[in-house]
């Protein structure tokens, strides 16, 4: 067994006595393939599934603002104090000053003032450009905010940021992106009305009768301002335009029924990504779409080290919309097909299981080789060993251990632990867990060290790769709200709610890991008084509506435990939550005692902060795997050689080959094609079948 980091998370116990043998896994990213079978048990990636893929609509417009997007601007030029008059009139358009009414040359020296118009001139005649200029530094907070109204006024395409006490310019990207889709001085007007934030005011653009190009704008606007505006289109004497309201601050946004359906896009396509964090390829896909990461629902997240194909669903994007972002998806490993529309979301769980197409490589015998032995009898003994091996675990299963990834392998800090804190609402121990970091100096290690040293969100945030989507998330609400409890509360909400309940998954995951090995060791083999099960069809307890109860668990009596009346295969053990029952045997106290040790004795498993609620589940203490295959191969890296059966090495041609190739071409390789129930692992099954962790 491993010593390392994985191995401590799943125990040493087992189902088969067969001998097994060494081998190793995801040599290649291609030796590991995971294809979720949809609620049917078909496979997501099928021409069947294709075939049956609905026309595109027309895009329609989305009423989303990207988190990260409305958080940047409203820490940059929206947190500029200002003094709208009470007495304006709220229902009508507001009166924007002119340029004039700010000297630039006063407050920011007339040198500056000048290099300012000079660094304008240059961005109107380039391409969207990074570059930024220096304002210089401003140690009053109200002088600061005098420059930032008064160059945001001036110069509507410029973004103003504080680095304090510095402020910098550089050009706005979605100033740019809004004046190709109106006139050029009305996005300059827009900009303006945005920055007076008079409550209640509105602002309309010119009369427009495209209703392609008015959605195209709804849409824009929507993305990048739905939080701060509504807007809605209206006729008036045989044109119409569109008009944008500020939000009254505290009111809910009313939608029109148009707008409701429109927030009712749902497009359904097959994910393939490589060497991908399912969660990190939603958060890709979300920041380039413009929309929030939860707006992605899925049925079950894949491995990171693999080969993967899953559905998904994403909300307020078009088909083709979608489709216009595939080039881009696919530069990061990202290939998505069967876009098509759909009229609801994924939910978790929705799957029938997986199936998975795996290589095994360089297989060997446990303990040491006889290095008299020839490399047919070698290859014999190992083809026995793996008939074996794969006829026993077919027959009998294996135990239903959640898998090491569940726990994030190879970190220093195991998930589990973030999820315990979590439970404990200790929101400030959650954070400095969840950012402790590997070892080693590399980008994302640097910069969780220096927030644990520093406390600087702002500064960690720098130096975070931007590939790290959680972390990044969780740093830019550190930096608006704070590191403190409550800071550190907003921080985990920043995270969709499937990322933050993934955390105490874990530790319940981990009880559960531990629970099973000390059933088996403790209670045996066999069913046994007090063990669940799920009720027989037909024998169902029925309340007074005549309605099944729920849940529909039994506890299995003395007397059926004496009958053999249920099989190991069929007893269950509960994940920890506030809906499950406990075993009625020396089980149910090993979970009481288990929880308490942790401090959970008490523990209802909500978490009223993070909205985050663990009813629980039942778990089958084994697992099977269905329509299982297996091919022996003989060449380095299974390729290009001739199937392996009892010894006797065939060529594709069908001879014998009956010469043998020293070193790395005389291994064998382990080809494995099965189908698992959703939430079983597959490196799981591999350990049973190998007696080891692949």
């Amino acid at each position: 067994m491993k010593q390392d980091s994985e191995a401590v998370n799943v125990p040493a116990c087992f189902i088969s006595n067969h001998e097994g043998f060494l081998g190793s896994i995801k040599n290649l990213i291609k030796d590991f393939v995971v294809t979720e079978l949809d609620i049917t048990g078909q496979r997501v990636n099928t021409a069947a599934a294709a075939a049956a893929a609905a026309q595109t609509p027309a895009c329609a417009s989305s009423d989303t603002n990207y988190e990260s997007s409305a958080e940047f601007k409203e820490n940059s030029y929206y947190s500029v104090s200002q003094d709208p008059d009470d007495s304006a009139d709220c229902g009508g358009d507001v009166t924007i000053p002119s340029p004039g009414s700010f000297d630039l040359s006063v407050i920011l020296g007339q040198p500056v003032s000048e290099e300012l118009e000079q660094f304008v001139l240059t961005l109107k005649d380039e391409k969207p450009t990074k570059q930024e200029l220096s304002l210089g530094y401003f140690a009053d907070k109200h002088h600061r905010a005098n420059v930032h109204r008064a160059v945001r006024h001036r110069f509507p395409f410029l973004m103003t940021v504080t680095i304090q006490p510095e402020i910098r310019v550089r050009e706005d990207p979605d100033y740019r992106e809004l004046s190709q889709l109106v006139t050029e001085d009305e996005a300059e007007d827009f900009f303006r009305f945005i920055d007076a934030k008079v409550r209640g005011s509105s602002y309309t653009f010119g009369p427009d009768d495209s209703k392609e190009h008015r959605t195209a704008v709804h849409h824009f606007l929507s993305r990048r301002f739905g939080k701060l505006v509504e807007t809605k289109s209206f006729s008036d004497q045989g044109t119409t335009a569109i008009s944008v309201r500020l939000r009254e601050q505290g009111r809910p946004k009313k939608r029109t029924a148009e707008e409701r359906k429109e927030e009712e896009v749902y497009t359904a396509f097959t994910l393939c990504k490589e060497n991908l964090e399912t969660l990190e390829a939603i958060s890709y896909m979300a920041a380039a779409l413009g929309v929030l990461p939860s707006d992605f629902t899925y049925a079950g997240i894949k491995d990171k080290r693999a080969i993967t194909y899953q559905s998904m669903v994403v909300k307020k994007v078009s088909p083709q919309r979608l489709k216009e972002k595939t080039a881009e998806f696919e530069k990061r490993g990202m290939h998505l097909s069967q876009i098509r529309s759909v009229s609801e979301p994924l939910r978790l769980g929705r799957l029938q299981g997986n199936h998975f197409d795996l290589v095994v490589r360089d297989l060997r015998p446990h303990g040491a080789s006889d290095v008299h032995s020839s490399v047919a009898n070698t290859h014999t003994r190992l083809a026995a060993l793996v008939k074996e091996a794969v006829e026993n675990v077919e027959a009998r299963g294996f135990v239903n251990y959640y898998g090491p990834q569940r726990f994030g392998s190879g970190q220093s800090i195991q998930s589990d632990r973030v999820g315990l804190a979590l439970l404990k609402e200790d929101m400030v121990g959650a954070v400095r867990l969840f950012f402790t970091p590997e070892e080693g100096d590399d980008p994302q290690s640097h910069a969780k060290r220096h927030f644990l040293q520093t406390d600087n969100a702002k500064e960690s945030l720098a130096l975070m790769p931007l590939s790290k989507a959680r972390e990044r998330l969780m740093l830019r609400a550190l930096n608006r709200y704070g590191t403190g409890p409550d800071g550190c509360t907003q921080a985990w909400l920043s995270l969709p709610h499937s990322m933050r309940v993934f955390y105490p998954h874990a530790y319940c995951s981990r009880v559960w890991n531990e629970a099973v090995a000390h059933r088996l060791t403790t209670l045996g083999h066999s069913a046994r008084r007090g063990d669940l099960v799920w009720m027989p069809e037909g024998q169902k307890n029925l309340e007074d509506t005549g309605e099944p109860s729920s849940p529909q668990i039994h506890v299995v009596t003395d007397q059926e435990e004496q009958e053999g009346v249920y099989t190991l295969g069929q007893v269950l053990l509960p994940m920890p939550g506030n809906t499950v029952k406990y075993p009625e045997n020396s089980m149910g106290t090993w979970f009481q005692e288990r929880l308490a040790r942790d401090g959970l004795a008490e523990c209802r498993f909500r978490v009223s902060g993070l909205k985050l609620n663990l009813p629980g589940c039942y778990r089958p203490l084994l697992a099977f795997p269905r329509n299982l295959r297996h091919q022996l191969q003989r060449a380095a890296f299974g390729e290009g050689a001739g199937e392996v059966t009892g010894g006797s090495s065939r060529r594709s041609d069908g001879q014998l080959n009956g010469s043998a190739v020293e070193g790395k071409q005389d291994s064998l390789a382990l080809t494995l094609n099965f189908d698992l129930d959703s939430s079983c692992y597959a490196t799981i099954c591999l350990r049973e079948i190998m007696k080891c962790d692949p």
